[in-house]
């Protein structure tokens, strides 16, 4: 098999990068360890605020080097699949902490990153989302919301670091935002994957959005239900790209099989012939319209037309 390879026989990743943002105290970090045997890299300090029932192993991260710890071990064999990182702004904030101890060229006469500080945190935000990856784990983020004016519309977005939140999304797979609808005992929570002009969100496997989140914790604080929603999303996002894959394998099948019967076009009677067999089959995506491309080519080769009021083809005249 040569480098360049036909859609169906693409590889899938096998991991998964999510962010999950929304107001404080609306349940995200709880949402995100119901991810597929997590570790929490809790950089914020939030980790005793989880239902006990709901906690998971956890870093308590204090700099920068203890992620970086963290991770080989991780690398070194540790049997989780999941990595949370719980606040991505804390996360940007101990990578500026070490960059600024281990070169203090790079931060200016009041403490901030110069431009060239900036752009190696930025450089130091990807390689860490690369390397997560390449250890063969799913990786979700937790951020806190902000609003920011666009015109005069008002827009949601997670509250990540100058640019950061830009690098951050061309990487990640889903961006959901939290909500929470209705008071009192009708209150729910719901997270949004399709974005909006309200608020950014990313959805590239259609899941339902929004999509209301199962109460896990009762009013008097006892934890009710499995906390499990992340682990049959992130189920349900493989299992669509894997119908996604076997559809696209189905469709270049389809389309070989096309191609040769319109390759079997010699005259209007075989044209007809064609025609008639192939509106017959179980189209897929564009096939139709790829067929009706392939046979008015063919036509014009052995010289033939389709005549509209008859429907169907015969030779050309002179």
């Amino acid at each position: 098999m040569g480098l360049i390879r036909k859609p169906s026989q693409l590889q899938v990743k096998p991991t998964l990068a999510v962010l999950i943002y929304g107001q404080p105290g609306i349940g995200k970090t709880t949402l995100a360890c119901s991810a597929p045997e997590p570790v929490l890299f809790d950089c914020d300090g939030g980790v005793t605020r989880i239902n006990g029932a709901h906690m998971v192993d956890t870093l308590q991260v204090e700099r920068w080097e203890d992620i970086d710890a963290a991770l080989k071990e991780i690398e070194g064999g540790q049997d989780y699949k999941t990595i949370i990182i719980d606040t991505c702004g804390k996360l940007l904030a101990f990578m500026e902490d070490y960059i600024k101890r281990t070169d203090p060229k790079l931060a200016d006469r009041s403490g901030s990153l110069t431009l060239k500080g900036y752009g190696a945190r930025k450089q130091m935000f990807i390689n860490f989302i690369n390397r997560v990856r390449l250890t063969g784990r799913s990786i979700v983020f937790v951020a806190h919301e902000q609003e920011q004016k666009r015109g005069d519309e008002t827009v949601i977005r997670p509250e990540i670091g100058g640019s950061s939140v830009n690098d951050l999304i061309k990487e990640l797979d889903l961006v959901g935002y939290m909500e929470a609808y209705g008071e009192g005992n009708e209150m729910y929570r719901a997270i949004a994957f399709n974005p909006s002009s309200k608020f950014y969100a990313k959805n590239t496997c259609s899941l339902p959005s929004p999509i209301q989140l199962p109460a896990t914790v009762n009013p008097q604080g006892e934890a009710t239900g499995k906390n499990d929603f992340l682990t049959k999303t992130i189920a349900a996002y493989f299992q669509k790209r894997k119908e996604d894959q076997e559809r696209v394998s189905d469709y270049e099948d389809l389309m070989q099989c096309i191609e040769g019967k319109v390759e079997c076009i010699e005259n209007a009677e075989t044209a007809n012939e064609v025609v008639a067999e192939i509106m017959k089959m179980q189209h897929i995506f564009n096939s139709k319209e790829m067929a009706s491309q392939l046979i008015a080519k063919q036509a014009k080769k052995v010289g033939i037309v389709y005549n509209k009021i008859k429907g169907a083809y015969e030779p050309a005249k002179d």
